[in-house]
């Protein structure tokens, strides 16, 4: 894990590769529950027995689960102290690349793209790839925004 100790760190940082995570299997429980969670059912998440006649061969993670894991996954590869908090800011663009077959693993890599002032605080923008293990087209790739207020 990287630590900074400042947004002035962060910010000297820009255009560093924050390394990869651990890899995380996803499960059909994982699946079945984030569809409970969102309400999205379709049977190529949740129908295991249809999902093998279909196009995927499986049932297959939500592009939406992937995207999820995002913070989960930044939190395994960096943090920056002093901090009062930091808060998802959204999104400039998302791509999944190709499905997350379940029972497969993955796992992000993060490189900083910019770190900015705000009147409300330092916006963050990463560009994250999230990797499917043994294959080597990404799952997901996004560029996320996190608003971080340091303490006073």
């Amino acid at each position: 894990m990287r630590i900074f100790n400042d947004l002035a760190e962060l910010k000297a940082a820009k255009g560093e590769h924050l390394g990869y995570t651990g890899w995380r299997e996803i499960t059909q429980e994982r699946v079945n529950g984030f569809a409970d969670a969102t309400d999205d059912h379709q049977w190529i998440h949740v129908d295991v027995d249809r999902a093998k006649e279909g196009l995927f061969g499986s049932t297959i993670a939500h592009g939406y689960l992937s995207l999820a894991l995002i913070p989960s996954f930044t939190s395994e590869l960096f943090r920056v102290d002093g901090l009062k908090m930091g808060i998802n800011y959204g999104l400039n663009k998302v791509r999944f690349a190709r499905p997350v077959p379940v029972g497969s693993r993955i796992r992000a890599g993060a490189e900083i793209i910019d770190v900015k002032g705000t009147p409300s605080g330092t916006l963050a923008s990463l560009r994250v790839v999230i990797e499917v293990e043994g294959l080597d087209k990404p799952a997901c790739i996004a560029e996320t925004l996190s608003l971080l207020v340091a303490e006073s």
